[in-house]
């Protein structure tokens, strides 16, 4: 079996895989090498749950959230806007193949089960329920949790699953994100009888959570269309650059300055420096932030790293200075970006430098949005690189070597 996410392929003969997997589990537990090849993802889950301490015993979890908890996580969940897709794109064919529609938050907390009653009522047998941990660490390896860990869809199959009482399920999963930061929102799952298997659920599934971000990203556009009819008569009577930005930091209106899509995430009494502005403090207007220099322009815009500090962190100096901490990831990407120069690097470069394949392209999208946030248009896309104008101290090569490493893949910092 190859490592993609499908489980199975059409010709899979079913019951002699799940016998094979089966026997791996077995010897995989008993602290032998399986008798069967596994897929790289399970390979990993399993050693993570080992390491963790996770029984195969497990079978249910205690008593789900209260109801109430339940309704107030779904309000506040993004994914709640878009339930109208999912159900559209899922439930329907869940109910006819015997599969559930199940849609957890981003910590793994079960907020929707909808779909077939006899395969729900099965899955109230192992407390998969409204309300439920479904992450590895509480149930072992799974779709939705290992969707959750990898940052990537996930199928499984049989004894694919860590947990013995998950053996005769298969399940598929699918993360959502949120088109506006890259920010993962939760996981969509359909999941049933593990003789119910098929590869084409998987591409099911991830049209549907297409559909449903297409949704979240048109309902972005539409308080983006409100926040213009706010920002135009404000732009009007500005004399001098300035810019109208939602709360992440998409751009409704500009003046004096060339138009982008996005900037930094603006927060109340928070000085930021916006490239081509240079220093602002956000002013609130309704469903927005009105950005606009509060110093003379005209400074240069510089960006190093201080590995020195602990933990690392971005500065950013023009006329005020800024520092920003770094993730051990945002250090690694924002490096690569140094050294990179103009040219910049496409997601796929940066997917082999991080993870050693060019398979990981969502994650890095996600990774360089989060940055994106932080040090707003100071790091552009297409290719993501160093905005122009902006001065780089790129470090020495001995300190590139320690963070990078001589080659890719990245080597651990510190």
């Amino acid at each position: 079996m190859d490592d993609g996410v499908c489980a199975v392929t059409r010709s899979t003969d079913l019951r002699q895989h799940a016998r094979l997997l089966h026997q791996a589990h077995d010897a995989r537990l008993a602290g032998g090498r399986p008798t069967a090849a596994l897929r790289r993802v399970v390979a990993r889950s399993w050693d993570r749950m080992l390491a963790l301490g996770v029984t195969p015993e497990v079978r249910s979890l205690p008593d789900p959230a209260a109801p109430e908890v339940v309704e107030r996580r779904r309000a506040e969940s993004p994914i709640a806007g878009v339930m109208p897709q999912l159900r559209a794109s899922l439930t329907a064919v869940a109910e006819d193949a015997e599969h559930i529609m199940v849609i957890t938050a981003a910590d793994g907390f079960v907020l929707w089960r909808e779909g077939s009653a006899r395969v729900g009522r099965l899955a109230e047998g192992l407390g998969f329920s409204p309300g439920a941990d479904w992450t590895e660490e509480s149930v072992g390896t799974n779709a939705i949790g290992t969707a959750l860990a990898e940052h990537a869809s996930v199928q499984l199959f049989s004894a694919e699953h860590f947990a013995r009482a998950q053996h005769p399920w298969t399940c598929t999963a699918s993360p959502i994100h949120d088109p506006r930061t890259g920010e993962m929102l939760g996981v969509v799952d359909l999941s049933g009888p593990a003789p119910t298997v098929h590869p084409t659920t998987v591409a099911l599934v991830h049209t549907a959570v297409r559909l449903a971000e297409s949704g979240l990203w048109s309902q972005h556009e539409q308080r983006l269309d409100s926040l213009r009819a706010v920002a135009a008569p404000l732009l009007a009577r500005r004399t001098g650059p300035a810019l109208v930005v939602d709360d992440h930091g998409w751009v409704a209106g500009a003046t004096g300055i060339p138009p982008r899509d996005r900037v930094g995430t603006p927060r109340a009494g928070e000085l930021m420096l916006v490239h081509g502005l240079g220093t602002c403090l956000p002013e609130p207007v309704p469903g927005g932030w009105l950005l606009h220099p509060t110093t003379a322009s005209g400074s240069s815009t510089r960006l190093r790293l201080d590995l020195a500090a602990d933990p690392p962190a971005a500065v950013v100096e023009g006329r005020e200075s800024w520092r920003h901490t770094l993730s051990r990831r945002h250090l690694q990407v924002l490096a690569l970006l140094m050294r990179a120069g103009p040219a910049g690097l496409d997601a796929a470069a940066l997917s082999r430098a991080l993870y050693d394949d060019a398979d990981h392209l969502v994650t890095v999208r996600a990774e360089l949005s989060r940055l994106r946030r932080v040090l707003g248009h100071l790091v552009v896309a297409r290719p993501y690189r160093i905005a122009p104008g902006v001065e780089v101290e790129v470090p020495a090569p001995d300190v590139m070597t320690r963070l990078l490493g001589p080659a890719t893949p990245l080597q651990p910092w510190p």
